[in-house]
């Protein structure tokens, strides 16, 4: 029964439904995102952190309510499957935006973010979970890998990659490149982890070897690279010839995606790896084309839209009982790997570059957490290959993991990026990368 018939065959005035409350909390919030991303690199704080708070809001009103809401761990495969969609968009979106050479030299330092400072973060956090949460060697290596993957859309929201800059500022590729990449590079680290927690023997370590890390990765960024490359050329031939409208550009990337990382799964491959790849090649061939901006804003759109709903979700999940859960080891976890293992790690991983050691420190700074990582620790939850007990506890602490980093960095954001701007203007000489 519709409110409005409600109200005219009932006496009174009725309180209303729980579907009227959620549809006007979202139509504030998105209003409310609006404002958040007008000119967000020149606020004291960050968008996710305004969504994080009205996540949080959104909780206390489910809770007075009484209403029916998900739940972080009996409702983890839906969490999973929301968080898998917007970390799929926001890595082919990634992808649509680097425009660097595909060399050694110019992914230089994306390489030793990735086979560096990601695998030692790693080793810290496992031994982290071991001594500081109390987990097996296995639920720690998960909590660590889970962890590991920064996030390209919550970077992007606090000024660090500002859109069309991120192939002026070695700093933002750094950060966009490697965010692009560790999202799925992490999974063999996950997948590692269930093997060790499930007591599994050589064979089980060969086959993780052999499938998990040679053949899915590989087929991963060829599949994506075949796919995105072939979709652009249909799509931009068709286009010329008037067989596609020009109002559904946007949609193409909508498409795209979901095509790619489908066919990469159906192939047993990283469907992540897959969507960043794809990112890539759909660009090169349609750089240089008019059907390039439609498609970019279609992605953009589409990516913005999922980061709204996944901090959202992120905060209508924070309960008391959750955060007990988590323990005063989450908080221990979270500061230990934002303010100390990831800068430092970065610092010295990082000097074989062609960043400087500020530039280094800014990008360890912003080694932000976000949406991977809830799709990591509820994968590895669904899994049941992890103790009684610790997959709940792993969960947790990422979500408080997250939300410290969100409101952290969202602080962190505009005073350290205007004192880069600052030191980078003060250089005497060209600047070697120009504008953060």
């Amino acid at each position: 029964m519709t409110a409005s018939l409600h109200l005219a065959i009932a006496p009174g005035i009725a309180a209303p439904n729980v579907y009227v409350v959620t549809s006007a909390f979202a139509g504030i919030a998105v209003l409310v995102a609006i404002f958040a991303l007008t000119h967000h690199s020149q606020r004291a704080f960050s968008p996710a952190m305004i969504y994080l708070a009205m996540g949080a809001l959104g909780a206390t009103g489910v809770a007075l309510l009484d209403a029916p809401w998900l739940a972080v761990v009996d409702d983890a495969t839906v969490i999973e499957h929301i968080s898998e969609a917007a970390v799929v968009v926001a890595l082919f979106a990634t992808g649509l935006r680097l425009d660097h050479a595909l060399s050694l030299r110019e992914w230089r330092s994306a390489a030793l973010l990735l086979g560096v400072v990601m695998p030692v973060t790693i080793v810290a956090v496992t031994l982290l979970g071991v001594w500081v949460a109390g987990l097996s060697l296995g639920g720690a290596i998960v909590l660590a890998a889970a962890l590991a993957p920064t996030d390209p859309v919550l970077a992007g929201d606090l000024g660090v990659l500002a859109p069309g800059e991120g192939d002026r500022s070695e700093p933002a590729f750094a950060l966009t490149s490697e965010a692009g990449l560790n999202d799925g590079l992490a999974f063999p680290f996950v997948f590692l982890g269930l093997v060790v927690a499930s007591g599994g023997g050589v064979s089980a370590y060969a086959e993780w070897i052999t499938a998990d890390v040679i053949y899915a990765i590989g087929a991963g960024i060829a599949v994506g690279a075949a796919v995105g490359g072939g979709i652009a050329a249909g799509a931009v031939r068709l286009r010329d010839r008037g067989l596609l409208a020009t109002g559904l550009d946007g949609w193409t990337a909508v498409g795209a995606v979901l095509a790619i990382y489908g066919i990469a799964e159906m192939a047993g491959a990283y469907g992540f790896l897959a969507a960043f790849a794809g990112g890539i090649a759909f660009r090169r061939y349609e750089r240089d084309h008019e059907y390039n901006d439609g498609v970019h804003a279609g992605a953009e759109a589409l990516e913005r839209g999922l980061e709204l709903t996944m901090i959202l979700l992120l905060g209508s999940l924070l309960t008391l009982n959750g955060l007990e859960e988590a323990g005063w080891e989450a908080v221990v976890i979270a500061l230990a790997l934002i303010l100390v293992i990831r800068p430092v790690v970065t610092l010295v991983g990082l000097r074989r570059s062609v960043l400087a050691p500020r530039e280094r420190l800014y990008v360890g700074i912003f080694g932000i957490r976000g949406i991977g990582s809830i799709y990591y620790a509820t994968a590895a939850f669904g899994s049941g290959l992890l103790a009684a007990g610790e997959g709940t506890r792993i969960v947790w602490i990422v979500v408080v993991v997250i939300s410290i980093s969100i409101i952290l960095h969202g602080l962190l954001a505009a005073p350290l990026t205007r004192r880069m701007v600052d030191v980078a203007d003060e250089t005497p000489g060209p600047v070697a990368h120009g504008p953060i």
